[in-house]
């Protein structure tokens, strides 16, 4: 399974494409854009820690502050840039990441995450509830077919 969701050592024409989802960090109230809380930017940097060593090749971000500021510190630690995406546009996005090789992180939100894992071919189970943070999902699309597996990082969110 490490060769499967980290930096394994498959032939690359062979490589299964890895997708790394999460929704935005907290954030530091509920405006239009607003920037991370102390708790999201704590976040934020613990996905430094539970991505940095499964060969992150592209960081992909909405243009919100709030994601910008989740993708940043792992896209530093890793000297990529983060490249935009436009979620309303979920299927072309989809298909883009389904075409292009590598492992991705892509940092979204509550509603759109659960659609794109959705678009890529996976289950993304339940909605993300707005006070939910910690939900990462792994998306593996290979030649057998799409896996999506929904794991937990960081501080457990706790409903309120």
């Amino acid at each position: 399974m490490a060769a499967l969701l980290g930096a394994g050592t498959l032939p690359a024409q062979n490589a299964p494409v890895v997708v790394y989802l999460v929704r935005h960090a907290e954030k530091a109230d509920d405006s239009r854009d607003p920037p991370l809380s102390e708790a999201g930017r704590a976040r934020a940097e613990g996905l430094v820690h539970v991505l940095s060593s499964v060969g992150i090749t592209k960081v992909w971000s909405t243009s919100y502050q709030r994601t910008l500021s989740t993708a940043a510190p792992l896209a530093t630690s890793l000297h990529l840039d983060v490249t935009p995406y436009d979620p309303s546009k979920l299927a072309e996005f989809a298909a883009l990441l389904r075409a292009t090789p590598g492992r991705h992180l892509v940092v979204g939100h509550s509603n759109t995450t659960p659609e794109l894992v959705r678009a890529l071919g996976g289950d993304p189970g339940g909605a993300i509830p707005d006070w939910e943070y910690d939900r990462l999902y792994v998306v593996v699309i290979g030649a057998g077919g799409t896996t999506a597996m929904p794991l937990r990082y960081g501080a457990a969110s706790v409903a309120k």
